[in-house]
């Protein structure tokens, strides 16, 4: 829904829309991600405590939203343009549980970045170092990560040369197996970024690049309130709750 029509739907200035949306985003952004019980985890560092303690594993990839790009002759224009989709990007960090519900969706940085120095930037192995019970399921752009936090982050096995594999008969087999079953536990983090994709400001966002965070963040704590609410329950019930 745009702003002119918001405007015209409560007899009011767009500028006051503008305005409006510009002090509520934040508010909800610092919210963070629901999970059962009620409690919220607004940081990275919430949710690698909440998984310590729960002992839940948790799905972890990257996802990328095109931004317009910095005009020309603008220092560091290039910093957004993505190695993987040669466009230009803002790449957050996703994580979700078992069943893809968020649990976390921020750290944002330009599209250039390396998924891994992404999640290294963002603290997760600082965090990981106080725990020992955490499990993330990750894609094989954290390659790496597993030596680094004693195994927490789970990525999938590794590639053999061809001629390497013609002397082990049977590894092949096993490894592609073994990679098809990482990749079946770790669908549903995709699931939920495919329902935030849903959202069209992050399909593409036009707006400005310094602002996406706080939209992302807004975005992710909307999504999960609506993934924790019971579906079966009549529309009066929820709402005397």
């Amino acid at each position: 829904m745009t702003h002119d029509v918001l405007a015209a739907w409560f007899g009011v200035d767009r500028s006051t829309i503008t305005r409006a949306v510009g002090e509520i985003r934040p508010l909800l952004a610092e919210r963070g991600c629901r999970v059962p019980g009620g409690v919220r985890l607004p940081t990275l560092a919430d949710v690698v405590a909440y998984l310590d303690h729960v002992r839940a594993a948790a799905l972890m990839d990257a996802t990328e939203i095109r931004v317009r790009r910095p005009r020309a002759g603008r220092a560091g224009r290039q910093r957004f343009v993505s190695g993987k989709s040669r466009t230009n990007a803002i790449k957050t960090l996703v994580l979700s549980d078992t069943q893809g519900r968020l649990l976390f969706c921020g750290a944002t940085v330009p599209g250039s970045t390396a998924d891994i120095t992404q999640a290294r930037q963002a603290g997760l192995t600082h965090w990981l170092a106080h725990t020992a019970g955490v499990r993330i399921l990750a894609d094989a752009g954290y390659q790496g990560l597993g030596a680094q936090t004693g195994g927490q982050v789970i990525t999938p096995t590794l590639r053999h040369h061809k001629k390497a594999l013609e002397r082990l008969p049977g590894i092949a087999e096993l490894r592609t197996a073994q990679r098809r079953e990482h990749a079946r536990r770790r669908v549903r983090v995709e699931h939920a970024i495919a329902h935030l994709k849903n959202w069209r400001s992050l399909t593409r966002h036009l707006g400005r690049r310094d602002s996406l965070d706080t939209t992302i963040r807004a975005v992710a704590g909307l999504l999960s309130d609506h993934q924790h609410t019971d579906r079966g329950k009549p529309i009066a019930a929820i709402t005397a709750m």
